[in-house]
């Protein structure tokens, strides 16, 4: 079911944020349904190193996908994202738990990641997969970069967060 990211997916992985994006706009947030999805060039890094999982759909091509760096020691979830149609099966769950154990095997102690607080399928939904809010002063530096990237592309018009899932060894 999720396997690693070829070159050939990443014009897959922009359209698939492009379509996952959109929904946004059902919440009142269009800056981020109209937010420029990121290119082919900016994803290679990702898939090239290893860092960059796909979920494929019944036709062979990718409809989820998950890509991950490493910040301050722990694996950073830097985006996840899955077709609206294929929304609400589990996928974006399975990518997450996938990353988990690739993490673990890696000697990661915690995922981290950025999202909106008050957005349903972000913050509470990965409370519910095992993540915790972080306060402010909780931010290791690297968090704080990717928070203040996210608020100069102004992504900060809604409350953002970071939050972090411990990994048993």
């Amino acid at each position: 079911m999720i396997r690693p990211a070829r070159d050939e997916d990443a014009a897959s992985l922009v359209a698939i944020e492009e379509a996952a994006g959109r929904i946004f706009a059902d919440v009142g947030m269009d800056f981020v349904a109209q937010d420029d999805p990121g290119t082919v060039e900016e994803l290679l890094p990702y898939v090239r190193d290893g860092r960059a999982w796909v979920v494929d759909g019944p036709d062979g091509a990718p409809v989820a996908y998950l890509i991950a760096e490493w910040v301050d020691g722990n694996v950073h979830v830097e985006q996840v994202s899955v077709v609206p149609e294929y929304g609400r099966r589990g996928l974006g769950s399975a990518l997450i738990e996938h990353v988990a154990g690739w993490a673990r095997e890696r000697g990661a102690p915690a995922l981290t990641l950025t999202t909106y607080a008050e957005v349903a399928w972000n913050a509470p939904y990965y409370e519910r997969l095992g993540f915790r809010r972080l306060a402010d002063d909780e931010l290791t530096p690297g968090l704080r970069r990717i928070r203040a990237a996210e608020a100069e592309h102004g992504l900060d018009r809604w409350p953002r967060l970071g939050m972090r899932r411990e990994l048993p060894a």
